[in-house]
């Protein structure tokens, strides 16, 4: 063939091209694989904000409940429950006692009623902005940890609203394609738990202070505990109309509790709420666990951190099936001395026996800490990634923050929330922030998917023999996700593990949500 022909050869073929492909999605358009479509929107925030929103999510790790709900939802609340607001501390109190029995309650000088923040858009911002994250500017002695730490004291909110703020919680999870929820929670009577320590007191031996705790009545205090679980979730399935002809995404969500233990307090306080967590997620299936909450550099939760990881190693080997997941190395240079750096990751693994790290912000700082990367992915401890609090509380973000470190050693990690609405975010805006940070590519969110339910704390065996490989149970090795059902060998593992079933129903969801984009359904 000669020039001349070949150049009119050429010209025809791409004239043909275009013509075929003129039907076809282009960049951007949607269609094609799963992977393709989020490899076209990754580069346009509001589009990859889309498809993550649909993407199905697992689970949510990491997540105090007060901190999940959003100022607005409190400020609703308090003037349902005609709280009044202290103007100059922006915090929510009860109204004090009538001095006549017929009198309605008033609000004390200072403060002002909850129910008029409805009516003053002015003072409603502020309420929102100190409630919260939005708007906050750094000052001179006030910084974003700070403010952060200071609105847990100003909700307020009273114990009755607990199935409200549960409500919120899971509503926003269902609505993201999040299938299970493990929450940090308060369950009984932390007031009674605070007195029987104080009566109790402490004398440095474990078995004995429990001995005497028991004596003296902690384990009654457990069915109160229950009774208060069982309110909470009757009130938010009614709030989410679960059990109607028009549920809530939330119903759908699998909802578990860890007990949470307030650090900063005397050891006496600390170790009656580590024994009555034990206790209580030993009798209460929906407390799958406990954790130990307060902001790590406060004084307190620093000199006794040693003491407190003996305290669960004592009570880990009575009761070695709780599980214990850990705030460890929320820290970083300059908000504690270095020394205090060194070792708390290592101390939450070796001797608070926790399976799950929520944090791990200083992992580079601790002494050895290639070492303790091997010892954490020999042990299979996940990490709990809680991006935008790292970077509002700490200042780590970017190339500054462990992630790639921790994924590169083979340490799990799963995305998390935190404190979503004191942070004014969701689980959907983390993993966009950790796909936009790091690059991650479709098959690594679905590995972090798949990795929020193989570590949490979920019963049963798991659906995987190894997730990071994609490597299934032999029983549903062969599975469709997308078959009308499962074949028998797998449905007899599914049936008697709990874990397994909520790891399946997440495949499945995500084998519908790659057909949708397949089909340009998304």
């Amino acid at each position: 063939m000669n020039r001349t022909r070949t150049g009119l050869y050429t010209a025809l073929l791409a004239s043909l091209l275009a013509t075929a492909c003129a039907g076809l999605p282009q960049t951007g358009e949607g269609g094609g694989t799963a992977a393709q479509r989020f490899e076209q929107v990754r580069s346009s925030p509001p589009e990859l904000r889309a498809f993550l929103a649909r993407m199905p999510k697992g689970a949510d790790l990491h997540n105090h409940l007060s901190g999940a709900v959003y100022a607005e939802t409190y400020i609703r609340l308090a003037a349902e429950q005609s709280l009044c607001l202290d103007t100059a501390a922006m915090a929510f109190t009860k109204s004090p006692a009538p001095k006549a029995p017929a009198a309605k309650p008033a609000c004390a000088p200072g403060t002002v009623p909850a129910a008029e923040l409805l009516k003053d858009q002015g003072l409603y911002a502020k309420v929102v902005d100190a409630l919260s994250l939005r708007d906050f500017v750094p000052a001179s002695g006030w910084s974003g940890h700070d403010q952060f730490f200071a609105t847990f004291a100003r909700f307020n909110a009273p114990g009755a609203a607990a199935g409200d703020l549960l409500a919120e919680a899971v509503d926003r999870a269902g609505r993201q394609r999040v299938e299970h929820i493990e929450l940090m929670a308060t369950a009984g009577n932390s007031g009674a738990i605070r007195d029987l320590a104080d009566k109790v007191g402490w004398n440095g031996d474990a078995a004995d202070t429990t001995r005497r705790l028991m004596e003296a009545g902690l384990g009654d205090l457990i069915p109160g505990a229950k009774a208060s679980l069982d309110r909470a979730e009757a009130r938010m399935r009614s709030v989410l109309r679960c059990g109607t002809a028009n549920p809530s995404d939330g119903c759908g969500v699998s909802v578990r509790y860890l007990q949470q233990v307030s650090r900063n307090q005397p050891p006496n306080r600390v170790f009656a709420q580590t024994l009555f967590a034990f206790l209580l997620a030993q009798a209460e299936p929906r407390v799958v666990g406990l954790n130990f909450v307060g902001p790590e550099d406060y004084r307190i939760a620093r000199t006794d951190y040693t003491l407190h990881m003996r305290m669960i190693d004592a009570l880990h080997r009575t009761m070695p099936g709780v599980n214990v997941a850990l705030h460890a190395g929320e820290l970083t240079l300059g908000i504690v001395p270095p020394e205090d750096l060194r070792f708390h990751i290592r101390q939450a693994v070796e001797l608070g026996h926790a399976r799950r790290i929520g944090h791990g912000v200083d992992v580079m700082y601790e002494d050895d800490p290639w070492g303790l990367l091997r010892l954490m992915a020999e042990r299979r401890v996940a990490v709990e990634v809680n991006l935008s609090s790292n970077d509002q509380i700490l200042g780590v973000q970017g190339d500054g923050h462990p992630f790639p470190v921790y994924r590169k050693a083979g340490v799990p990690t799963v995305i998390s929330t935190d404190d979503e609405g004191v942070s004014r975010s969701d689980l959907t805006n983390e993993l966009q922030r950790a796909v936009t940070t790091y690059r991650l590519s479709y098959a690594e969110v679905v590995e972090l998917a798949r990795n929020s339910l193989e570590y949490s704390f979920l019963p049963g065996s798991s659906l995987w023999t190894d997730v990071r490989a994609g490597r299934r149970a032999a029983p549903c090795a062969d599975a469709d996700p997308a078959g009308a059902a499962p074949p028998p060998a797998c449905g007899t593992l599914l049936e008697a593990s709990e874990k397994a079933r909520v790891q399946w129903r997440l495949e499945r969801a995500l084998a519908d949500f790659e057909r949708r984009v397949a089909e340009d359904r998304l």
